[in-house]
Order: structure tokens, then C-alpha cells, then sequence
């Protein structure tokens, strides 16, 4: 049976994410989601939770409560707010912090890690997602997450740093949590093999 929950407000990433599965696969899945994206998955998972076999969280957000400045943000300052995260200088900044070895900050990188800023409308939905208050903690929610979780987790993340990895593992009720040595906030792109390897045995 599904849970229901009033926060966070993020129905529609959820509902998409849903309709996409009972079109395509229709079949139970292994999760996985990675910074924001597990945030995205833990909803998803507490929301349809006979929709997903098993769930696996890299670096995930989801442990701490989100600040309700976004919700008061007014034109023009909401555009310029997206403008700023837009810049050159803040994705370097942001790229150089999610490793911990800095020789992976190669131009390839930093391009794949700027997709996103150029799909259509992601200023408007940005904005949208940031004053609806985003995806917060879901600290109360995740005793009644009922999927075996995988929980990997870079020893050296500086994004969001390494203490709610220990959450996450005091609260959920069924995981393993793995570090992954030498790692910032991206192992599966620091570590592909080390984490690839996790995750297949965890799947099997």
C-alpha cells in the first residue's frame, strides 16, 4: 500500500517518474539515485512502493530540511538567482568540491555536469522546484521505506559531507552502507568499477 505523506511538495517528478515506468516496464525495478536523485527515488519509493524491488542511494539527498527562503523568492531576483548557478565560475567551483581528486574536473566533465542548463525551460522549472520548497528531509518517513536499500557514500564528500550517510543507515530499516575510499560526492564517476561491483552484488 502506498503512503501517504504531505511533504515534500514534489508530485510531479513522482508522477512523471511513474507514468514513465507504467508505459515502459511495468515490472518491478531496482532504483537508483544519486545526489538529488535519491531524494527523487526515496519519494518515489515511499510513494509506490510495489513499483520498486530494491533501492540504491549514491551520495543522497534527503537527510536535512530544506530552507524555506525559496518560497520567497520574487522576479527578478528568482531569475537571477538560476543566472548566477548558470555561470562558468560557479560550475567549476561546484565540480572542483563534488571530487575529491581534482585531475577529473576535465572540460568533458564539466560539460556533461552542465546538461541540464540547457534544456528547455530549466530556469522555470528551477524556479518552480525551489519555491514549492523541493525535495526537505525525509527523516520521518524513511522507517517505513520497506525496500533493501544499498547505501553508497564517498569518504570524502564535500557536498554534503558524510554524516548523513550514518543517518541514513540508523533509520532505514533494511540497508548496507558501503564508503567508497577516496571519493567525493560522485563515486560512480570517480569509482565506476568499485561501485559498479557494489551494486551488482547487491542486485544478486
Amino acid at each position: 500500500m502506498a503512503l501517504n505523506y504531505s511533504y515534500p511538495d514534489c508530485t510531479p517528478i513522482k508522477e512523471h517518474l511513474y507514468s514513465f515506468w507504467k508505459t515502459a516496464i511495468a515490472t518491478p525495478i531496482i532504483l537508483v539515485g544519486a545526489s538529488m536523485g535519491g531524494a527523487a527515488a526515496i519519494d518515489f519509493a515511499l510513494t509506490y512502493p510495489e513499483v520498486v524491488q530494491k533501492l540504491i542511494l549514491i551520495g543522497s539527498a534527503g537527510m536535512r530540511a530544506g530552507t524555506a527562503m525559496g518560497k520567497f523568492l520574487i522576479s527578478p531576483l528568482d531569475r537571477m538567482a538560476t543566472n548566477f548557478l548558470r555561470s562558468p565560475k560557479v560550475r567549476r567551483e561546484v565540480s572542483l568540491k563534488a571530487y575529491a581528486d581534482p585531475s577529473f574536473v576535465t572540460p568533458d566533465a564539466e560539460a556533461c555536469a552542465s546538461l541540464h542548463l540547457a534544456m528547455p525551460r530549466w530556469s522555470e522549472s528551477l524556479i518552480s522546484f525551489t519555491k514549492s520548497g523541493g525535495y526537505g528531509s525525509f527523516a520521518e518517513q524513511l522507517k517505513y521505506l520497506e525496500q533493501e536499500t544499498l547505501i553508497l557514500w564517498g569518504d570524502r564528500d564535500r557536498i554534503l559531507g558524510t554524516k548523513d550517510a550514518a543517518k541514513f543507515q540508523a533509520i532505514i530499516p533494511r540497508n548496507q552502507l558501503i564508503w567508497i575510499d577516496n571519493s567525493g560526492h560522485v563515486p560512480h564517476l570517480e569509482h565506476p568499477t568499485i561501485v559498479a561491483q557494489h551494486i551488482c552484488k547487491f542486485v544478486i
